[in-house]
């Protein structure tokens, strides 16, 4: 019972490393770090300073990225291999007291298996909402796609809940400001952009033609 108990909480885990690659070991860190919840043997390390913020600067990073029209799809290319690995590493350190090739034999079918299986789910999503709008109804995944990785990772460590939703509210919003500041740069590049930057200042746009006033001053002449 406790074997399989802890391959659900490994595949759990790996499902969340899908959705977003580092919320679940940012998840993992601040539990040992802050909740005193025990890691199993050879993950002592997420418990440390360094590594608590380096998890937190690459989720940062990996959920603000993913609000970038374009970027998110070449991010899939990298996050795609990371995920397989980090749900193979996360669900055999579960596997403790089984024979190292049980543990990671479970590790790669089951872990690495989950998150690859919900990678691709989301991969396949985002090229979906990419074709018909260009990229910017990509946004709207993004966010479901980090909430439930962090979801999933509350629901195992509920000691870290309100840290988790406290990130991802932040995350979110950060990774919304820059989308809209580089969507505004891309599709107004010609126009002078308003008080920091969020949109162009329609007193400076160029001038448009008047079509009806050269026609009417063509049919004169």
């Amino acid at each position: 019972m406790e074997v399989l108990t802890s391959l659900l909480v490994g595949v759990g885990l790996s499902a969340a490393c899908g959705f977003r690659v580092f919320v679940p070991l940012l998840g993992m860190s601040a539990a040992a770090r802050f909740a005193d919840v025990p890691l199993v043997s050879g993950m002592e390390w997420l418990a440390s300073l360094p590594a608590f913020v380096a998890l937190l600067t690459a989720t940062a990073c990996e959920t603000v990225a993913y609000y970038i029209p374009w970027l998110d799809n070449a991010l899939d290319t990298i996050t795609t291999p990371l995920a397989v690995v980090a749900g193979t590493v996360i669900t055999a350190s579960q596997m403790e007291g089984l024979p190292p090739y049980v543990q990671w034999g479970l590790g790669i079918i089951a872990g690495g298996g989950a998150s690859g299986l919900v990678q691709v789910a989301t991969v396949a999503g985002r090229a979906g909402s990419t074709a018909p709008i260009g990229g910017f109804g990509n946004a709207a995944l993004a966010t479901v796609e980090v909430v439930a990785s962090a979801g999933l990772t509350a629901y195992l460590f509920p000691a870290v809940a309100m840290f988790l939703a406290v990130c991802v509210a932040v995350f979110v919003v950060v990774g919304g400001v820059v989308a809209y500041k580089v969507v505004n740069r891309v599709l107004f590049s010609d126009l002078d952009c308003g008080p920091m930057g969020f949109a162009p200042d329609v007193k400076k746009a160029p001038k448009v033609p008047d079509v009806w006033q050269s026609f009417d001053r063509s049919k004169r002449q």
